[in-house]
C-alpha cells in the first residue's frame, strides 16, 4: 500500500541536526528537478525580501520564513515525519506508533511538497516554506514543473498494490495516477454526513485517523475494493464509487457526524 499525503503549510524547526544532504533522500528519479527548486529558491530568498513574500505568498507576520529558505543549504536536518505538522499530522500521531506501525509508515507514506517533490517520513529535511501552488520566476508553477519527473518516478513507486491518495487538490496536480496504477487508486473525501460538505480541520483529521487506523492494525488492503471493506471494519462509514471505466481512481467519501 502506497498513501499519498499532502504536506502541512506549518513546519517543526529544523532543529541543530546535520545538513541536508539531497542525494540522501528517496525517490533519485526526482534529483535533478528537486535541485532546480532548490537552487532558485535560495536564491529568491537570499535576495530581495519583499519579491520573495510576495511570491511565495506569505504575509508580513510570515517574513521568517523568507529567511528560513534562504539557509536551507546548511539548517540542520530532521526527519521529514517531525518536520510535518499540523492538523492531519497530530491525528496520524507518527512518534506514538509502536515499532511496527513505524516501519509500515516508513514503507507506504509518502508525502508530497513544492520543494521536493515527494518525500518519505524518514527522509532527513529542513523546515521550509514553498506550497505546490508558488509560481517561481525561473521555474514557473510547480504543478506543472513536478509533473513530468512525477510521471516517470511514482508508477515504480506505486508497486502493484494499493494506492491510497488524501492529498490536496493542489498536491494531486503534481501526479495524476493513469492507467492501470488508476484502477488500484483510491481517493478519499471526508465529508460532515448532515451537510455533506467538506470542512478543512475535521477533514485533515479524519485523513490522520484514517492513516493511523490502518497502520496500527496492520491492515494491508490490496485494492480499493478491500480498503472499502477495510474501513467499515474499523468503524468508518464510507460511501465508494467505482470508476465508470479503466484507467480512473475509485472515489471514497468517509462520512462523519462530529467535527472534531
Amino acid at each position: 500500500m502506497l498513501v499519498l499525503l499532502p504536506p502541512s503549510e506549518g513546519k517543526a524547526p529544523s532543529g541543530r541536526g546535520a545538513p541536508l544532504k539531497p542525494e540522501s533522500l528517496s525517490l533519485p528519479g526526482l534529483a535533478t528537478a528537486r535541485e532546480a527548486v532548490l537552487t532558485e529558491l535560495v536564491e529568491l530568498c537570499t535576495g530581495d525580501e519583499d519579491k520573495a513574500r510576495e511570491v511565495l505568498g506569505l504575509s508580513e507576520g510570515l517574513r521568517g520564513e523568507v529567511a528560513k529558505n534562504a539557509e536551507l543549504r546548511t539548517a540542520g536536518a530532521r526527519p521529514a515525519g517531525e518536520i510535518y505538522t499540523g492538523v492531519l499530522y497530530d491525528a496520524l500521531g507518527l512518534a506514538s506508533l509502536d515499532a511496527s506501525a513505524k516501519r509500515r509508515a516508513a514503507r507506504s507514506l509518502l508525502v508530497f511538497s513544492g520543494l521536493w517533490g515527494a518525500v518519505r517520513v524518514t527522509d532527513r529535511i529542513p523546515s521550509y516554506r514553498c506550497s505546490m501552488g508558488v509560481k517561481l520566476p525561473g521555474l514557473g508553477a510547480l504543478g506543472a514543473h513536478w509533473r513530468t519527473p512525477m510521471a516517470s518516478v511514482l508508477p515504480e513507486v506505486a508497486g502493484d498494490g494499493l494506492v491510497l491518495d488524501l492529498r490536496s487538490a493542489a498536491y494531486a496536480a503534481a501526479w495524476k495516477p493513469k492507467g492501470e496504477v488508476a484502477g488500484r487508486t483510491a481517493s478519499v473525501r471526508v465529508l460532515h454526513a448532515p451537510t455533506r460538505k467538506v470542512v478543512s480541520h475535521f477533514n485533515k483529521a479524519t485523513k490522520g485517523r484514517i492513516v493511523r487506523s490502518l497502520l496500527t492494525t496492520g491492515a494491508a488492503p490490496k485494492g480499493p475494493a478491500e480498503l472499502v471493506e477495510a474501513l467499515r471494519d474499523l468503524g468508518y462509514v464510507v460511501e465508494a464509487e467505482a470508476p465508470a471505466k479503466a484507467g480512473q481512481a475509485w472515489s471514497l467519501d468517509v462520512l462523519v457526524t462530529e467535527v472534531h
